[in-house]
């Protein structure tokens, strides 16, 4: 546990310095962001409520979406790939910690450098310019916190699966690309999952992606209460230890092979 916290430091240490293009970055998403919402509104026309979101609340939503992509990394993430390709995963697979959390751990300062620096400041900037929904209650704020937290693993965990066919191709990253692609519509980023036909949600919940961002913002709004609140924390909870597991396997179904071909 003290490798994993002390790798998460210096990870953290490491992107504070990046701050230049963190600053880029969130003028570029909250931007993006007030065009999203306009498009939204024009949806939205005279209406005050579509789907039991209220205006406020799909102006939120799109706040807080933009303030999470580069929390959940939703646009991409290579860099185990990156790791294979070069050859440097051999010398990550000799450290003293298994090869998941050593990348779990480097995340995770990643992560939380994002929400700092982008996320939450992404969130003030929006409540300066447009009128937002917050959380009303101790136990929704509680709920957010660990929805947040669940949600980075669900998207690590798969981030993580998605990289390891670089462990069988060099041309790995278009199958990556599709990955992240399609999470990015079954998530909920595009617009809220409650928009689309029932048949599409109905795909959509058969898949971990709702789980990354779609569920995070039900709870920020108090869409989701009671059990169905509670259900929702562990499905994505499920979610997560089904992609780790399923990491896992295939991790150890390639490292077998880079140990038999003599990488």
């Amino acid at each position: 546990m003290r490798l994993f916290v002390e790798i998460a430091r210096r990870s953290f240490r490491r992107h504070m310095t990046y701050r230049a293009a963190a600053l880029a970055g969130l003028v570029t998403n909250f931007f993006f962001g007030l065009l999203r919402v306009a498009v939204l509104l024009a949806l939205y026309g005279s209406r005050q409520e579509v789907e039991g979101i209220t205006v406020t609340g799909v102006v939120t939503y799109m706040a807080l979406t933009q303030a999470v992509l580069a929390y959940l990394s939703m646009f991409g993430w290579y860099d185990l790939m990156l790791s294979v390709h070069s050859g440097e995963v051999a010398t990550d697979l000799l450290k003293p910690m298994h090869l998941f959390s050593f990348w779990l751990a480097q995340d995770a300062g990643r992560a939380f450098v994002n929400l700092l620096l982008r996320g939450v400041t992404i969130m003030v900037m929006f409540a300066l310019v447009l009128d937002l929904a917050y959380p009303e209650t101790a136990v929704q704020w509680l709920t957010l916190l660990i929805s947040v937290l669940l949600s980075w693993l669900v998207s690590f965990a798969w981030r993580f699966l998605v990289n390891l066919p670089a462990f069988w191709t060099p041309n790995a990253r278009g199958i990556m690309r599709f990955g992240f692609v399609i999470s990015w519509f079954f998530s909920g980023f595009f617009m809220p999952l409650r928009f689309l036909p029932v048949w599409v949600q109905r795909i959509a919940y058969l898949t971990p992606f709702p789980h990354m961002l779609n569920t995070v913002v039900e709870v920020y709004l108090g869409i989701l209460s009671g059990a169905a609140l509670w259900q929702a924390l562990l499905l994505q909870a499920a979610w997560a230890l089904g992609l780790i597991l399923a990491g896992q396997w295939v991790l150890k179904t390639a490292v077998h092979r880079l140990v038999i071909l003599g990488g």
